[in-house]
């Protein structure tokens, strides 16, 4: 990767090594200015195809039209005001993913991590509820669920909890797709059973159809709630709007965030009637979530995905997208295997050359994910064409090529 000679990002790495806080460290070395589609620019004027999307945030990409109306006539009107009162959006959001969940009660947050935090709390309060106490909360190791105490306490890599001990009692961790090790973790003491049906930030590993059917069955048997947590793989990334359709499930709760508003901050939970009941007035609150700035943008976002099928063209264009990096794979001789679904993919090299194949990417123009020193992951917008799927395999392809002779 060349350093960027751009006097602009040297002035704005200079301020952020002063000011901000080095919880990131010393970044990539690019400064984003704007975007346009599936585009993004540095402050050098340099054009990148963005191939990882906020990390499966900006699901329409960059300055959509209907995104960015929204949000401005919403902002004319008004951004914010206290849950104390009802507002319009909120109440349409609510009742838009209430029903695509299926019959669903909504608690909206501002992330990810926050959502989590409420799936968690309303499992445990179902129970409280119930005058039948429950803690323990089953999660899986390489998983992501957030960074806050008990979501990195869910999160099964202890590089997120360790150095913030001590930590919230009551989760444990057993292997992923491990069928066995599942039906003996849940029992009786079980509040929730909290999955991933990909792993994202793991490397982009599916979860096995065995494993899914035996967490269902353990939740039926015991009474535990199922979490299926979709921060990632909801609002169709996976080429359904829920990945948990692509496994024909239906969890007791649900959690989506990223890309939910295109790239406005919102986190949401959604349960179903008898988990919902977890929950009473001043059990859980938000000062921020569901304002209604960040639920008009999510209403244009669901709306735009609706009337241009963009759901059903991301289950296409993952096909091709997986067919085009299989030829690559047999002519290059470097790719081991391709995973994920739709256009949630993770290749996985043949030796620890992820960083530097990024890297390369990068000076080619192409802004892409890596996980640990195998893998290569891509979340690119769900507006991308083919034709710029066809560029980038083509141009990967290339780099492969180069990092191979050097």
């Amino acid at each position: 990767m060349t350093m960027n000679p751009d006097p602009k990002l040297q002035s704005v790495i200079a301020t952020d090594d002063q000011y901000y806080l080095q919880a990131f460290g010393r970044r990539t070395p690019l400064c984003i200015d704007h975007g346009s589609g599936v585009y993004l620019y540095d402050t050098a004027g340099k054009r990148y195809l963005d191939m990882i999307g906020g990390i499966a945030v900006n699901v329409l990409g960059h300055a959509h039209p209907a995104l960015t109306a929204a949000i401005a006539e919403q902002a004319g009107k008004v951004i914010h005001c206290s849950n104390y009162f009802y507002n319009e959006p909120q109440a349409r959001l609510a009742q838009q993913l209430g029903d695509l969940f299926g019959d669903g009660r909504v608690f909206f947050n501002n992330s990810g991590a926050e959502a989590n935090e409420t799936a968690i709390k309303l499992a445990r309060g179902y129970f409280f509820k119930k005058g039948q106490p429950r803690a323990k909360i089953v999660t899986a190791m390489q998983s992501f669920h957030g960074r806050t105490l008990a979501t990195a306490t869910a999160t099964g890599q202890t590089k997120y909890s360790a150095p913030f001990a001590p930590l919230p009692d009551g989760f444990v961790h057993i292997p992923y797709n491990d069928v066995t090790a599942l039906e003996e973790a849940v029992d009786d003491n079980t509040c929730a059973v909290m999955l991933e049906l990909i792993q994202g930030e793991s490397g982009v590993h599916p979860a096995s159809i065995a494993f899914v059917d035996a967490a269902v069955a353990a939740c039926h048997r015991t009474g535990a709630r199922l979490i299926i947590d979709e921060i990632q793989t909801g609002v169709g990334r996976t080429g359904k709007f829920l990945a948990s359709q692509l496994y024909s499930i239906k969890p007791d709760i649900v959690t989506l965030a990223k890309g939910l508003a295109g790239g406005v901050p919102i986190g949401v939970a959604i349960a179903n009637q008898e988990t919902a009941t977890g929950f009473t007035p001043g059990d859980h609150g938000s000062t921020f979530g569901g304002n209604p700035l960040a639920c008009a943008a999510s209403l244009a976002v669901l709306e735009t995905l609706e009337k241009g099928h963009l759901i059903q063209k991301a289950a296409g264009l993952g096909d091709h997208f997986r067919e085009k990096l299989q030829e690559l794979a047999e002519t290059s001789g470097q790719i081991h295997e391709i995973r994920g679904a739709g256009l949630m993919l993770g290749i996985e090299l043949k030796e620890p050359i992820a960083a530097e194949v990024k890297g390369r990417c990068l000076d080619a123009g192409y802004l892409i994910g890596s996980v640990g020193t195998h893998t290569l992951r891509l979340l690119p917008p769900l507006i991308i064409e083919r034709a710029e799927i066809d560029a980038f395999v083509t141009d990967l392809g290339q780099v492969l090529a180069e990092v191979a002779s050097t």
